[in-house]
């Protein structure tokens, strides 16, 4: 933008009225440069001037390669970050993964344990001498042997369905295999059992076997 003047003022001589006049002017139009880039706003590195720096391709890599480097670190941490929630979460699964075989173990050491009170029990009672048991006690001897069973799976969480005459017929926990008659039953209710039904917690394992009045 300057060239232009500077050439005439270089051709004014001294002396000539209107070389101070095309002096005022050049300094006219280096201030408006200077209004139009006040303090280096034009500068790449963004505080001064590239005019005012030894090297301004120089200094502006610099920051580049700082830059580059942080968001290096920054990638590094979170791959690290990565790598250790992964391999938090493997142990979490093999961990799981035991818990859960270890509770199935000890669900089953449970139960066996329970039963083997039972065993005993049969144990006990064939190694009697039968020559000298009468009918009564080995029938009482399987009625001991079955109260102890019954509260083992008691103990395990299991429930009787065993309704009794007159119950209301309840669907999913008593199966109709007959319709048969009773005095004083009404319609749609139990009149007997032929088999009794479990549950395990609130599922019916097995719904009892009855006959319903007509």
């Amino acid at each position: 933008m300057s060239a232009w003047w500077k050439n005439k003022d270089r051709d004014a001589k001294p002396g000539d009225p209107g070389a101070a006049d095309q002096h005022s002017q050049g300094e006219g139009v280096n201030d408006q440069e200077k209004q139009a880039n006040p303090a280096g706003e034009g500068c790449c590195c963004g505080g001064g001037s590239c005019d005012q720096c030894a090297d301004a391709g120089e200094c502006c890599g610099d920051g580049v390669d700082a830059k580059l480097a942080e968001l290096e670190a920054r990638l590094a941490e979170a791959e690290a970050a990565r790598l250790r929630a992964l391999a938090d979460f493997q142990n979490y699964q093999r961990r799981a993964l035991s818990n859960e075989q270890e509770a199935k173990v000890q669900g089953r050491t449970a139960v066996v344990q329970s039963l083997l009170t039972l065993l005993d029990h049969f144990d006990i009672a064939l190694s009697q001498d039968h020559s000298k048991a009468t009918a009564e006690q080995i029938v009482g001897g399987v009625k001991m042997i079955r109260e102890e069973f019954i509260r083992v799976l008691q103990s395990h969480g299991v429930g009787l369905i065993n309704p009794a005459r007159g119950d209301e017929f309840t669907p999913g926990r008593h199966e109709a295999i007959m319709q048969q008659a009773g005095e004083g039953v009404e319609s749609g209710r139990v009149v007997s059992t032929f088999q009794m039904g479990y549950t395990l917690g609130e599922r019916v394992v097995r719904p009892a076997k009855v006959a319903v009045a007509p």
